[in-house]
């Protein structure tokens, strides 16, 4: 069965994942991209590298961020978000952002894109040690859909 995710549902997608994509468009070209992230209040917190897509979000805060949770393909969510791309520049928000990246709950084994810094993990209220870009995007709108199929038993009768 397909279906549209409940606010409730909507929020579970995002909470419970650690990777997403955002779709930035600036300059007659799109760009599509996965990062690590971690949802909070209507907010996707993120790091990146200086790169493609921090340069074409600087030129056009519009982005779009998706994310799923996949079972299998016949038992999936996905949520899809219209935002605005800011990037963190007080010490205060930039504190915070670590802070709630710091605090995801990821897998044991994690690539070198998702570790903050060479010294990872660390536990400290600095981001002195991190390079790149600490950036949030505002959620203006969101949807989820779904797909939930019953699984089929293998045996004619």
């Amino acid at each position: 069965m397909f279906g549209e995710l409940n606010q409730k549902e909507t929020e579970n997608v995002l909470t419970s994942q650690y990777i997403g994509r955002i779709g930035c468009h600036a300059g007659g070209f799109t760009y599509i991209v996965p990062i690590s992230y971690v949802y909070y209040e209507e907010e996707i917190y993120a790091h990146a590298k200086e790169g493609m897509k921090v340069k074409m979000m600087r030129m056009n805060p519009g982005v779009c961020f998706q994310v799923d949770k996949i079972i299998n393909m016949g038992n999936w969510s996905s949520v899809v978000c219209q935002g605005k791309y800011e990037e963190l520049k007080s010490m205060e928000d930039k504190k915070q952002a670590m802070q709630f990246l710091l605090s995801r709950h990821l897998p044991y084994i994690t690539s070198k894109t998702v570790q903050l810094s060479a010294e990872w993990p660390f536990y400290g209220e600095s981001d002195t040690r991190v390079s790149g870009v600490l950036f949030k995007i505002k959620i203006l709108s969101k949807s989820g859909r779904y797909e939930d199929t019953p699984p089929q038993s293998n045996y004619s009768s």
